[in-house]
């Protein structure tokens, strides 16, 4: 293997795997070969001068091992085999047959098993826990992977019980969404515009108001934002902070017109 290879994590392959996979069958080939490995020497081993020499022996290198059938092709999973450490290969086919794109169906599932908020699920829970996050992308796994899954985690963390902030990293989210605004660095028309994208991203059942796991989506993102590795009870501590000075007429939820006010921003009212 590459040295160059060895600071990849299943985040970083598959960024650099779907910007050549366009079609996302789970193969390249022909021309996209080269130019796949081109960009991989060339990112991870940015001081070495990248030749079409190397890149062709890296190229043979890998399809002589891996394209059994000599159809020119290489799929994912091969090459990921390997490239990346057992734990983060189970990342990467996670991120690919899971893919959550709200916090809130992930928080959703965690209450679910986490029923004394204490931020873990037992090992015993974690199949279970793993069945329901497939099945919210209407994904049904086999019992022999849903097992091999299971084991993959537990070998990466503790034999006993899983953490809120290892759960987390498992996700296809692909980043967290309020990464992508600056209340605080623009103009009152663009906060507005930001504030009616994000409270919509989080009412999923467009209610107009947070409830439950909403307002736990919103919370983790928002702990995200300074706290990547957050534990159950910090973020339940934060839950509490935000609805105390959010939740005006204490129904446990948080209205539109209460999050806008927290946050400064006069919403669009429909």
């Amino acid at each position: 293997m590459d040295s160059s290879f060895n600071s990849l994590d299943a985040a970083g392959f598959l960024e650099i795997w779907q910007h050549f996979d366009a079609d996302d069958n789970g193969y390249i080939e022909g021309k996209e070969l080269d130019d796949f490995f081109h960009h991989m020497m060339k990112r991870l081993g940015p001081q070495e001068k990248v030749t079409e020499q190397r890149v062709q022996r890296l190229k043979q290198r890998f399809m002589s091992v891996y394209d059994v059938t000599a159809d020119g092709k290489l799929q994912i999973q091969e090459l990921a085999n390997m490239i990346l450490p057992e734990d983060e290969n189970f990342l990467l086919v996670f991120r690919r047959e899971a893919p959550l794109d709200n916090s809130v169906d992930f928080m959703k599932i965690w209450r679910k098993y986490d029923v004394d908020c204490s931020g873990y699920i037992s090992a015993q829970e974690l199949k279970a826990f793993l069945k329901d996050l497939f099945l919210q992308h209407h994904k049904e796994v086999s019992p022999d992977k849903l097992e091999e899954y299971t084991d993959a985690m537990v070998n990466s963390n503790t034999p006993c019980k899983i953490c809120l902030s290892f759960s987390i990293r498992i996700l296809a989210l692909e980043e967290n969404f309020l990464l992508q605004f600056q209340m605080d660095a623009c103009s009152k028309e663009e906060r507005k515009r930001d504030f009616e994208k994000i409270f919509d991203h989080y009412d999923v059942n467009k209610t107009g108001a947070l409830e439950g796991p909403e307002v736990d989506g919103f919370v983790k993102d928002m702990m995200g934002l300074v706290r990547p590795n957050m534990t159950g009870p910090e973020l339940d501590k934060l839950r509490v902070i935000l609805l105390r000075h959010c939740d005006v007429n204490k129904d446990g939820k948080i209205q539109k017109n209460e999050l806008s006010l927290c946050l400064g921003v006069k919403p669009n009212l429909r």
